[in-house]
């Protein structure tokens, strides 16, 4: 976990990665001395005096770089290599000095030799090479860190999206129900029939109760869906009386399997309208859950009219496609991608069918 904060935590990981960056040039530095012989008296107090000093410049060239990071491609090169090469040189001049100093003795056999032009030569190119690197992976990090931030966001905003998506879908109850649930309601207080006034009320507002307090973003039980269903159709059954027969088929196994919420409502509204509410004598609804293999089964089944064709069920004229249909499909693709499937079929011997299959879980109703 802290792991996790300190790679978010970009001044952290900056003053990390320095330390562990300038360590190791350090150690390896040494490593090199050692392999040539015995490194000079204290040799372990002046690399690391060495390394802070190279730190600090670096810490200078990260000023420079924040300023000109902005610039075009070219102009921005041409900074790196200068501040690199001036990095290097001041690098290198104040190793120099500092080395004479502590190694006076070291500074006269260099001389003596004719090798203090050419040695401080070498040291500035090697220098101008260690700051290159540095800001090469200076910017190659803050790049990528760059990178992985747009990359959250537009995974940010996706989930966004899709989330809002849902909920629009989820939220896209047919405005025709409360109306004429409100309406029935009203005919009920009007031929004083309070009772049954109070009693619908009451459902309906328990129903909508259930329909806000429950997250698009998450998944109920099968056993807390049905429940939900069927206070929608208790609603239902006041107004259609004995024209809306219910059956309802709920394999066991699958009460605690999980589902999103109001899934099957808007295409019982769809059978209600289409398979009863034209009907003279009404007709029957019958929803299914069961356990088919892995997944788990889904479906509503109406002796309505049935499909006036493999898309549509009839009285769906060109104005009217079908929404509780069309939101059921939506919703399906939103959450399960492919692995789900959405079919209608004729009912024996008239009227129309919907299976659904999605895949079967249980526990954690985090969608």
């Amino acid at each position: 976990m802290k792991l996790n904060q300190t790679l978010k935590d970009k001044r952290q990981l900056f003053w990390l990665l320095q330390l562990a960056g300038w360590s190791g040039w350090a150690m390896s530095f040494y490593l090199g001395v050692i392999m040539w012989g015995k490194p000079p008296q204290n040799y372990y107090l002046y690399l690391p005096a060495v390394a802070t000093l190279g730190m600090l410049l670096t810490l200078a060239l990260r000023a420079l770089y924040r300023h000109m990071w902005e610039m075009e491609i070219t102009r921005r090169i041409i900074a790196i290599v200068a501040g690199s090469y001036a990095a290097g040189l001041i690098w290198m001049s104040a190793r120099s000095t500092l080395f004479h100093y502590l190694y006076p003795e070291e500074r006269k056999a260099t001389e003596q030799h004719g090798m203090e032009l050419l040695s401080y030569f070498d040291g500035a190119v090697s220098a101008f090479w260690v700051m290159m690197v540095w800001s090469a992976l200076y910017f190659g990090i803050k790049n990528y860190m760059l990178a992985q931030d747009e990359k959250e966001r537009v995974l940010k905003a996706l989930s966004m999206a899709h989330e809002a998506q849902l909920k629009m879908l989820r939220y896209q109850l047919n405005p025709h129900f409360l109306f004429n649930t409100l309406n029935a309601i009203s005919t009920l207080i009007l031929d004083k029939n309070n009772e049954l006034a109070n009693v619908m009320v009451t459902r309906l507002s328990r129903f909508l109760r259930y329909t806000l307090d429950n997250d698009p973003m998450q998944k109920v039980s099968v056993a807390e869906e049905m429940e939900a269903l069927r206070l929608y159709l208790d609603i239902e059954k006041v107004r259609f009386d004995e024209r809306l027969q219910l059956h309802f088929s709920v394999q066991q196994s699958v009460s605690d399997a999980l589902m999103p919420s109001l899934l099957l409502q808007p295409l019982v509204e769809n059978a209600i309208k289409y398979a009863i509410a034209g009907a003279v004598d009404g007709g029957l609804i019958s929803v299914t859950a069961a356990e088919q293999g892995q997944q788990l089964f889904l479906q509503v089944a109406d002796t309505g009219p049935g499909l006036a064709d493999s898309e549509q069920p009839v009285g769906a004229n060109k104005e009217h496609k079908g929404v509780g249909l069309v939101n059921c499909q939506e919703r399906l693709k939103e959450i399960y991608g492919q692995a789900q499937s959405f079919e209608l079929a004729r009912t024996d011997p008239h009227g129309l069918t919907i299976n659904i299959l999605i895949p079967l879980e249980y526990g954690n109703r985090a969608s």
